[in-house]
């Protein structure tokens, strides 16, 4: 049987991959909520570690993470829904139907920031050093949630022959998904694959590459709250680039939502860092 994923130029051939990693209780768990779950746990083992790296209370993290989760993902199921509407305007339950997918990083990014602002707050803890702490923990996250999208066949751009050029096995792919791109089929031992960009996995790796900038970086930070303010720009910059290419974006008013508010981001980190560099600057002269 010709192999379900392929990356030709790489030379990786994967002769099957299944979107269910185990039964419990009768109930599926797709390897999707799994790359979830780890990648939650990973990035609250990550912004604790950075917490007592600079002497911060790590219970503090802790005691954030607890309702972080649940607001998260109902933020990231709110985000997708708004912009989904005609999906679920005829089916309200539909809204409840997690184990359907549906989630929106963005959404659940809103959420949690919104969160720390109130839980920051509460425990009249500065929310600068709060959000420059916990957002190293948000980048690994995202590094490791994109993951799921590759088990289930989700997230990719249109055709490209580039070096990380990816290929799904036309009969395994959602028909939904299918139909979003079905130019340049390629044949490969009888079978029929679509081409694409496989933009989750671009994501992953802009994040990546993120994070190593920010550590390195976070020593020579000019004021708190520049290190939460250059991963928006950062992220920004990167989503909004892939954002242009994927072929299942979230739109309004026919852009690409998160495409357009990585744009706001971008604009209002840079003039948040600049305002406050410049404010730094006189102080100290």
């Amino acid at each position: 049987m010709p192999p379900e994923i392929r990356f030709p130029h790489l030379g990786i051939n994967i002769s099957h991959l299944s979107e269910t990693a185990f039964s419990l209780f009768g109930f599926s768990i797709k390897w999707y909520g799994v790359f979830i779950a780890i990648a939650v746990i990973t990035g609250l083992l990550v912004a604790v570690n950075e917490a007592k790296k600079s002497g911060q209370n790590e219970n503090l993290y802790y005691d954030y993470f607890i309702i972080a989760v649940i607001v998260g993902i109902i933020g990231a199921r709110i985000y997708y829904v708004i912009f989904s509407w005609q999906e679920y305007k005829n089916d309200l339950l539909k809204i409840f139907a997690l184990r359907e997918g549906g989630l929106a990083i963005y959404g659940a990014v809103i959420a949690v920031v919104i969160w720390a602002v109130i839980f920051t707050k509460k425990k009249k803890y500065d929310f600068w050093l709060f959000v420059d702490t916990g957002i190293f923990g948000l980048i690994i996250g995202q590094v490791i949630g994109r993951w799921g999208n590759f088990f289930n066949r989700e997230v990719f751009g249109g055709f490209t022959n580039s070096f990380f050029a990816m290929q799904y096995r036309l009969d395994t792919v959602h028909a939904e998904i299918r139909e979003q791109i079905m130019d340049n089929l390629i044949t490969y031992e009888g079978a029929q694959y679509i081409q694409v960009q496989p933009t989750f996995l671009y994501e992953s790796l802009w994040n990546i590459g993120l994070f190593v900038i920010l550590q390195i970086y976070k020593k020579h930070k000019a004021f708190t709250g520049e290190i939460f303010a250059l991963y928006l720009f950062g992220y920004g910059l990167g989503r909004f680039w892939i954002e242009g290419i994927r072929t299942d974006q979230l739109m309004i008013a026919g852009v690409p939502a998160s495409q357009a508010l990585s744009l706001v981001f971008i604009i209002l980190s840079a003039v948040f860092i600049a305002y406050k560099r410049i404010s730094v600057k006189r102080k100290n002269s």
